[in-house]
């Protein structure tokens, strides 16, 4: 248990809290001002024909956009040998479900894929109770195009190519958003992040950030050994 050692007075208190203020405030219009440049980050246009499989059959990378104008895709960890999906992985998919109807009033489909094969998705898709559209791009090149699976020799060298670098990386799965636009049936890929870089969906960070504990992390193997998949934590 912390130790309550910092306690002032409210004046003190109000004090501290408005030079944070300040720093906040920077942070934020720098934020601004990275969303920009993100947005104005030049196009490359995509005319290989993936295929990928869902419920209702193959779909085309221009179907997953379900009419709408932009597509994020987040790139799920679920290595085809495997019966579940990564745990971490499975802590961002649980901050989906309530963003879906507010994107799509922007113009903007969500859609998650895997390597997996379909009925492995469809089994730990229903566990899990996840609503959103998840297809496997098993058989396909499109996680190893955008940088999310690797050849095992690769990792065994620990010389991935993971978030625009050569790195070790301890699995031949990796997780990542992916950001595509489109003009008429024409599919351009505007944006990807990994590592780190998608921290923004996963709103239990936010929340834990404004907390004296914060995320609790330090010490731990890795930043993200304590998440468990949301049927499996103790007295749950």
């Amino acid at each position: 248990m912390t130790t309550v050692n910092n306690v002032v007075s409210r004046e003190v208190w109000l004090a501290a809290r408005l030079e944070l203020l300040a720093r906040e405030k920077a942070w934020t219009r720098e934020g601004d001002a990275l969303a920009a440049a993100r947005r104005a980050l030049p196009r490359v246009r995509i005319d290989a024909p993936y295929v990928f499989a869902g419920p209702d059959g193959e779909r085309s990378l221009l179907d997953l956009f379900a009419g709408k104008r932009q597509l994020v895709l987040y790139h799920f960890m679920f290595d085809p040998s495997k019966d579940q999906g990564c745990r971490s992985c499975s802590f961002v998919a649980d901050h989906f479900a309530g963003a879906q109807v507010h994107l799509a009033a922007r113009d903007t489909a969500l859609v998650v894929v895997s390597r997996a094969p379909l009925a492995k998705i469809a089994a730990f898709r229903a566990r899990m109770g996840w609503t959103f559209q998840w297809l496997s791009s098993h058989g396909s090149s499109f996680n190893y195009d955008f940088g999310v699976s690797f050849d095992p020799a690769d990792v065994a060298a620990q010389a991935v190519d993971y978030n625009y670098k050569k790195q070790a990386f301890p699995h031949p799965e990796a997780p990542g958003i992916s950001v595509f636009v489109r003009e008429g049936d024409a599919v351009y890929h505007t944006y990807s992040t990994y590592g780190r870089g998608f921290e923004p969906v996963m709103t239990t960070y936010a929340i834990l950030d404004l907390t004296p504990l914060g995320r609790q992390e330090e010490g731990l193997e890795f930043p993200m050994a304590w998440v468990r998949h949301h049927d499996s934590y103790d007295g749950t």
